[in-house]
């Protein structure tokens, strides 16, 4: 298998899709520019809004969403494959999805994947998150074949759930996307012990392009977007919440060997109790 040239876009999106659509595609093009064959965007990529009024004020559902068409044009001209971390769309019940999708190097969609497990968390000093309140959950673990391997999709706050990355991988997924939009209080305390036991448990490669900074909804976000190898190693950091590019080189292969190192895949066992 040969090597693979990524990038993670951070961003700092706002409130203003057409604005941070723009943001995200000169990153993209940049990064593309650089070499980069396979490129991630973070969690909302398009849209961070807390307010909910306003939020389904602005939504969209996705066979109008200008982002959907902007971004397979794009991933068609730069000829990569795009990881668009996700994006908030109306969904059928009245609530938002939190949709991460991914377009091959001819612009085709080759997958979806809606966020299974919501943000509903009390963190102390006024700041609390209730998700579920305003999107639904997905129900369907997603692997695919793009880029000379196969991905395996997450969404942020999925991280914390060990079961959905061991799915993931015995499905064949030799990297595991995270695109995320960490607070800094989580971020600082959780978000690379997390993604490194992630990668460790699976032998994967783990991508987790993320949003950092203050954005105009007044959240802050924990930044310092991370690629990490199957052995559990940091592969490339990007030691900021500034809005950039981060990038790295990966031999997709490097996941069978740590694989046969550790066999933790095929060791699953019965256990009765408690």
């Amino acid at each position: 298998m040969t090597r693979l040239k990524l990038a993670l876009v951070q961003m700092r999106s706002g409130t203003d899709p057409a604005r941070n659509i723009d943001d995200a595609e000169a990153m993209i093009r940049e990064a593309a520019a650089g070499g980069a064959r396979l490129i991630a965007t973070p969690e909302t990529t398009h849209l961070m809004q807390r307010d909910s009024d306003q939020l389904f004020a602005t939504l969209c559902a996705s066979e109008e969403d200008p982002a959907l068409v902007r971004f397979s044009d794009l991933a068609d001209a730069l000829n990569v494959t795009l990881v668009i971390g996700s994006l908030a769309l109306k969904g059928p019940d009245g609530r938002a999805v939190n949709r991460q999708h991914v377009f091959g190097p001819d612009g085709a969609l080759l997958a979806i994947y809606d966020k299974a497990h919501m943000f509903d968390v009390q963190l102390g000093a006024g700041e609390h998150y209730r998700e579920s309140a305003n999107y639904a959950p997905g129900d369907r673990a997603v692997v695919i074949d793009a880029a000379g391997t196969r991905l395996g999709l997450s969404i942020c706050y999925d991280v914390r759930f060990a079961y959905l990355y061991r799915k993931l991988a015995k499905a064949g997924a030799t990297i595991l996307t995270v695109p995320s939009a960490f607070t800094k209080p989580t971020g600082r305390a959780h978000w690379e012990v997390l993604l490194r036991a992630r990668a460790i448990e699976t032998g994967s490669f783990v991508i987790a392009p993320a949003q950092g900074g203050k954005h105009e909804d007044g959240r802050k976000t924990w930044g310092h977007s991370l690629v990490i190898g199957p052995w559990g190693e940091v592969i490339a950091e990007k030691e900021d919440d500034e809005p950039g590019l981060l990038f790295a080189e990966i031999d997709p292969g490097d996941s069978d060997q740590a694989r046969a190192r550790v066999p933790a895949l095929s060791g699953d066992r019965e256990i009765t109790g408690p």
